[in-house]
């Protein structure tokens, strides 16, 4: 069955090189749809897999663990799989009418797919070096993307993006360099046993490194700068699928390593994570509320709630890590479809600057209906999926009398709330300075249905998962059982045949 692992990352990449073949002509953009929706049928496929046969193991190159490229697909990663195809697909129909020619032309959709292939990498090695490789493919690709147009201000959020992740890089490899003289090995599942015979001083310098490397990719405080610098500088759909899964992709490295590798000092690395994941909620929404441009609040939220996902982790309880797997899953659909909105409120209203756009309500009402569900989804309004995701964080605080944690949590959720209303007053309730009257029915069909349909998508989720949220957590428990007791993937892997 390794078929099943290999698909999710060979069709992005077959599909930027054919996407950049035909780059100048119309059959590009449809290439990179087709394709999206292939990695969705796949991904699924590989989703039901993983729930039937449980961890799903291959080795490539004809090399047996712990020597070979492993790929390793347990529930986690299977779903951060699927929902990486998803939001690939809401992004590339959107991007049917968000990117001009000339991006087109400037290899838009082939950078895109490049990128989706260094997320689904991410999600699914086994080693850490090739974990280090499949960055480095999103950090080129993504580049490329923040770029594309040459303007001032995406060069200049483009060298701070690129400067403090090639510091996460050093850091990185300087970790991997030490744990594997350490210990001989960088498969992850070999790691899990070698790191026990380590020096545990050492072995905390170690983490600790790692820690800064991940959490510059997850942009945790006080490393997050480069994040509000430039998510608001490129094309919306770059916007979008950056704000997804970018930061998300480092969250899921922490939650694996601080999991299965560094869980031999729960009380000194968790403490520091415990410490990041408070400040990195609080600085994050005192910067939403300090920003009057829809990208901006919406970056700085981002930095926001990777600390509720942190806080899981830090925790490092069962319903904590519960609860870190579903905010995982529901952020990345929640803010990827806030920064797409944004996008639309932009093509009819003329900006994203709450100064100069408003009477969207009134006007546009189909539009605010779909801000409104993953805004209120991101505040924690019951009966969203938010809503639950914060519900779990905080009671597994409150469950090891973490009160100020738990009292921090609740904060920022009440100051989300305040940045919400703020888009929804200016944005959608005041009227436009200019007497305009934006509406959706201004769009061509094409464009509309285009810039709609993938928002409307993701909003339905959103509500699909807050009204009917027993399956995704009974998901979300069997996935952090696995985190917690990882007896599956590690057997799973050791002894997976050659490919």
């Amino acid at each position: 069955m390794s078929w099943v692992l290999v698909l999710p990352l060979t069709i992005p990449f077959v599909t930027a090189i054919f996407a950049f073949l035909f780059r100048e002509q119309s059959a590009g953009r449809w290439i990179s749809v087709a394709g999206s929706a292939a990695l969705v049928a796949a991904s699924l496929v590989l989703l039901v897999q993983t729930i039937d046969a449980g961890v799903l193991a291959a080795q490539m190159g004809s090399w047996a663990a712990p020597f070979g490229v492993t790929l390793v697909a347990d529930l986690l990663s299977a779903a951060m799989a699927v929902i990486t195809a998803i939001i690939a697909l809401a992004v590339s129909v959107y991007a049917l009418a968000d990117i001009d020619a000339d991006a087109e032309r400037a290899g838009y959709h082939a950078l895109f797919n490049v990128l989706i292939a260094g997320v689904m990498g991410a999600f699914l090695t086994g080693d850490l070096f090739n974990l280090y490789v499949w960055f480095e493919v999103m950090l080129i690709a993504s580049f490329g993307l923040l770029i594309l147009g040459g303007k001032p201000e995406q060069i200049d959020g483009g060298v701070k993006y690129v400067a403090l992740n090639l510091i996460s890089t050093i850091l990185f490899l300087t970790g991997i360099g030490l744990l594997y003289g350490m210990t001989g090995t960088l498969n992850m599942a070999d790691l899990a046993g070698a790191v026990e015979s380590a020096d545990p001083g050492l072995l905390s310098v170690v983490a600790v490194a790692f820690m800064v490397a991940f959490g510059v990719k997850a942009a945790l405080f006080p490393l997050f700068f480069w994040l509000p610098a430039s998510y608001h500088t490129p094309h919306f759909a770059v916007s979008a699928v950056f704000a997804g899964l970018l930061t998300k992709v480092g969250v899921y490295a922490l939650i694996r390593m601080f999991t299965l590798v560094f869980d031999h000092d729960i009380g000194f690395t968790h403490e520091i994570l415990l410490w990041i994941a408070g400040l990195t909620m609080a600085i994050g929404v005192l910067g939403a509320a300090a920003q009057n441009d829809i990208r901006k609040i919406l970056s700085f939220h981002i930095v926001s709630q990777i600390g509720y996902m942190v806080l899981g982790l830090a925790l490092m309880t069962p319903l904590a890590l519960v609860g870190a797997v579903f905010y995982l899953i529901h952020h990345i659909i929640v803010k990827a479809n806030l920064f797409l909105i944004a996008g639309v409120a932009d093509r009819i209203a003329g900006d994203t600057d709450l100064s100069r756009i408003g009477g969207l309500y009134k006007s546009a009402p189909f539009l605010a209906v779909l801000f409104f569900i993953p805004a209120f989804s991101l505040a924690g309004f019951p009966p969203l999926s938010g809503f639950w995701a914060k519900f779990i964080v905080v009671k597994a605080a409150l469950d090891v009398q973490g009160w100020v944690i738990a009292a921090v949590a609740l904060v920022v959720g009440l100051l989300t709330i305040y940045s919400m209303t703020k888009i929804w007053a200016e944005a959608f309730w005041t009227p436009h300075p200019d007497g305009v009257d934006p509406s959706l029915a201004t769009l061509a069909p094409a464009t509309r249905n285009a810039l709609v349909l993938p928002v409307a998508g993701l909003a339905l989720m959103t509500v699909v998962i807050g009204l009917v949220p027993g399956g995704f957590m009974s998901f979300a428990e069997t996935a952090a059982n696995q985190l917690l007791v990882p007896d599956a993937y590690i057997s799973t892997v050791l002894e997976a045949r050659v490919e």
